[in-house]
């Protein structure tokens, strides 16, 4: 017992929090850095291109950047310097999210609280829900969802046959459910975890569809988390809100960012719509619960992102936020493109910065490698989105567009290769 005091340290009285030990395996990126980063000790030479992570690219534009410089000198200033700020966010910036994202939908400033992005929306979300409640995800589906309920105590352990939790339902979206679950198949859950266009998938869910998962909830006294932090990239007439099926302000709360539309990955900025109307089972209004929530354990987005924020939905910051959005989108044609001329299924691509590939005959894992190893190019193992993940990639489109040429390039020259020489390609 010295000896082992003396190796790792004195022990504390403190017990760990146990459902942090139901955490299978580390968070899916990290984990795709261990391995980037494994590969370049082997390969120094490797020139690699990281489309694992959808982390942008491209400068924010000049009109954003504009607005947050100003802001920033202004604090050097006796006019101009603020401390801190009301928790919910500025109401001018609350306003022109209502009045340029919402305009036909009747959401309220006041229904609106700004936050350091929609990842950290989902954590205080989680706290307000608590531990008791019983959840449902898309699978697959943004990690964050699942590890955050395992965190807060809402599922039972790993169950390593399944690769997934015990306690959460899991609703399977495939290229055969055109990647929208059957909610036939569902059981009833408290809370409904569901994002569109989706993250890995890239696909957007339909009014038909949106109208289905509204009144699923509705008969089932569920509460819809509706992730719409890609909303903006879709254009092929597919709900950008939730609130556009009617009922939703009944039954849903709806997180949305800055972060891909605006390249404020690293800015932080997004937000949280809590109606008036959503209510808990007692009645009691779940926005009240949710101003606490903010007021304890948040004290307000940065100023300076702020002022970024709205100078994003001026007609200027609009048009220039479009302008970048439609370059992540050619992007990601591209990548479609050569994915289907090589004969993989692929999908996503048109309504969302992420291309998902099957690779037939392959675990992601292995995918993963051999696109690493061979290509040098770093993806995303779907498996790492849930279990019906298993055997895709996701391949983000945020990248410089000469880098999104050479590896466009680079998969023809190999899987090309592989088709002549005989090996199997992984989609033929």
């Amino acid at each position: 017992m010295a000896e082992r005091e003396r190796a790792e340290g004195p022990a504390t009285q403190v017990p760990r929090n146990t459902n942090l030990r139901k955490l299978h395996a580390g968070y899916l990126f990290p984990e795709i850095n261990r391995r980037r980063e494994a590969h370049l000790l082997k390969s120094p030479q490797a020139k690699l291109i990281n489309l694992g992570p959808g982390d942008t690219t491209e400068p924010i534009p000049p009109v954003i950047c504009a607005a947050m410089e100003l802001k920033a000198k202004a604090l050097s200033t006796s006019l101009g310097y603020t401390g801190y700020g009301f928790e919910p966010g500025l109401l001018s910036l609350r306003s022109a999210i209502a009045h340029k994202l919402y305009s036909s939908l009747d959401i309220k400033p006041t229904e609106i609280f700004v936050s350091d992005g929609a990842k950290c929306d989902i954590a205080r979300l989680q706290l307000l829900f608590g531990p008791k409640v019983s959840v449902a995800v898309q699978d697959p589906c943004f990690p964050v969802y699942v590890d955050t309920s395992v965190i807060v105590g809402q599922t039972g352990g790993f169950l390593d046959h399944l690769h997934q939790y015990n306690n959460v339902a899991y609703m399977r979206c495939t290229p055969e459910n055109s990647f929208f679950p059957d909610l036939s198949l569902i059981p009833r859950t408290d809370i409904i975890f569901f994002c569109s266009p989706s993250n890995p998938t890239g696909v957007a869910a339909s009014k038909t569809q949106l109208e289905r998962l509204v009144g699923f909830a509705k008969a089932n006294g569920s509460i819809i988390v509706y992730d719409s932090a890609y909303a903006m990239y879709i254009s092929d007439g597919s709900p950008k809100s939730i609130y556009e099926i009617p009922g939703a302000r009944e039954v849903a709360v709806e997180i949305s960012s800055f972060s891909k539309c605006a390249g404020f990955a690293g800015v932080r900025l997004g937000w949280t719509i809590v109606p008036e109307d959503l209510r808990y089972s007692d009645g009691s209004p779940v926005i009240d619960d949710c101003r606490r929530i903010m007021a304890t354990c948040f004290g307000g987005a940065s100023n300076i992102a702020q002022a970024g924020g709205i100078a994003c939905l001026s007609m200027e910051g609009l048009i220039a936020m479009h302008e970048v959005m439609a370059f992540y989108k050619e992007n990601a044609q591209i990548l479609l493109k050569t994915f289907i001329s090589l004969g993989f299924k692929a999908y996503g691509g048109a309504d969302a910065p992420y291309v998902w590939v099957k690779f037939e005959g392959r675990t992601s894992w292995d995918a993963f490698s051999e696109v690493l190893e061979n290509v040098n190019v770093v993806t995303a193992p779907g498996s790492g989105f849930g279990p019906a993940g298993e055997g895709f990639l996701r391949v983000s489109a945020f990248a410089h567009r000469e880098d999104i040429i050479e590896v466009s390039n680079r998969l023809k020259a190999f899987y090309t290769s592989s088709v002549n020489q005989g090996t199997q390609a992984f989609g033929i």
